[in-house]
Formats: C-alpha cells, sequence, structure tokens
C-alpha cells in the first residue's frame, strides 16, 4: 500500500509530518512514521486532526479560501475547533453524528475535502473530541 503524506496537529499544538499506510478512521490509534522513518504509535485522543497533503512544505504565502463557491459532492460544513481554528470543507459520507447539538464521539472522526482546491490539504481527519462546534449547511 501507497504512504500517504500527512501533518498530525496534536492537541497540544504540537505538529508532525510523515507517512501513514494503513491509517483507519475505526481505530483508536495511529501508525505514524516520522520524516526520519522513525515508527510511532499515536492515541487518536491525542490528536486535533490529521492532514493528508500534498506537500510537506505547502504554499506559506497561499490565503486558503473559505467560501463554497463552485459545485462539489457532500455536506457543506464548518467545524470549530475548542483552539478556536476554523476549517471548511464537503464531508465525505454520512453526516457521523445524531441530529441535535452534540457530537458522537464513539466513532474516532470523520473526513472532509477543503473547498480551497489550491490547499495543500487534500483531505482533513477531524478527530471528534477536538471539536467544539460543526455547522452544516
Amino acid at each position: 500500500m501507497e504512504k500517504q503524506k500527512v501533518v498530525l496537529n496534536f492537541l497540544d499544538r504540537r505538529i508532525m509530518k510523515g507517512h501513514v499506510e494503513d491509517f483507519s478512521p475505526q481505530d483508536n490509534r495511529i501508525t505514524f512514521l516520522d520524516q526520519s522513518s522513525q515508527k510511532h504509535i499515536i492515541p487518536l485522543n491525542e490528536l486535533k486532526a490529521v492532514f493528508f497533503v500534498k506537500t510537506f512544505e505547502g504554499n506559506k504565502i497561499h490565503k486558503e479560501s473559505k467560501s463554497f463557491a463552485g459545485a462539489s459532492s457532500g455536506k457543506r460544513v464548518l467545524v470549530r475547533f475548542k483552539d478556536g481554528e476554523t476549517l471548511v470543507g464537503h464531508l465525505e459520507g454520512n453526516v457521523p453524528w445524531k441530529k441535535g447539538f452534540f457530537l458522537e464521539t464513539k466513532k474516532g472522526g470523520f473526513s472532509l475535502r477543503p473547498v480551497d482546491s489550491r490547499s495543500n490539504n487534500h483531505k482533513v481527519f477531524v478527530v471528534s473530541t477536538s471539536v467544539e462546534d460543526v455547522t452544516c449547511f
């Protein structure tokens, strides 16, 4: 299986760059190879999100669009993390929480595609326990 480039964002604001091979949202941990190929087993509850990236460098001058301009499949969502950061994207799959005000935390999280096609992120796995609020459009 092909290794996927990821950037792990931790709840304590640490960031690690590396690769994953067999990421499964149903697991409660992630097997991660850092850039020096050292293997780490990281519990999902330590993470805020897993960013599946095109490059590790990104584009520091690119201002990411948060507009839903253009057509795309998937439910439109705005995610507000407990640390105040927001993400805007299209939910992959079904809405993974019950209708109402509370997120289901039984599942580890959910995936979304950023609305900005020029983003360095092609997918983000959001860990449910790191989320303050989700708004669907």
